[in-house]
């Protein structure tokens, strides 16, 4: 039965790269625990509290990718092996400064936004308005935080201007 009205074969290529993203929230979730557990020095506070809401966001995600990949009638995949091997996200030290923490949660940001496009491309090819839209939110929910993580780690007197892009 297909209530949802979506081609499968077309699903299928957006369940492939939903995977994927499922794998990068995964072990962007855990290098964020791994931050909050870890952090030290003058930015304890401040990131240990901001990395506690990052995670928990994470969390939510991942289990709203996961129910959203079952939704379209597919299994989505649930194994760390696999998520190792196929995430675009890699494994952190814990032992970084807050600064080097922060631009590694920034490249990760962007491997993560470039995914959704990618599920977002073909959900479109898929007339997949459900899935666009939640990833939709979720771009601008993590390029909101990513501006706000790039203003924490800029020295006060670096203006937008002076910034490349």
């Amino acid at each position: 039965m297909n209530y949802l009205n979506l081609d499968k074969e077309k699903t299928s290529k957006t369940i492939f790269e939903f995977n994927v993203l499922l794998a990068d929230y995964h072990i962007y979730y855990q290098k964020i625990r791994n931050f909050h557990w870890n952090i030290s020095g003058h930015n304890f506070f401040d990131l240990h509290e901001k990395f506690e809401e990052m995670y928990n966001d994470a969390l939510t995600k991942i289990d709203e990718i996961a129910e959203r990949i079952l939704t379209l009638r597919f299994q989505p995949v649930s194994n760390l092996t696999e998520y190792l091997e196929i995430s675009n996200i890699k494994e952190s030290k814990t032992d970084l400064s807050d600064v080097k923490m922060v631009e590694a949660l920034l490249e990760d940001h962007g491997a993560i936004l470039k995914q959704m496009r990618k599920v977002v491309e073909c959900a479109d090819a898929a007339n997949d308005e459900g899935t666009i839209d939640l990833i939709g939110a979720y771009i601008r929910e993590l390029e909101k935080t990513s501006w706000m993580l790039d203003a924490w780690r800029k020295r006060s007197t670096q203006t937008m201007e002076k910034q490349e892009m």
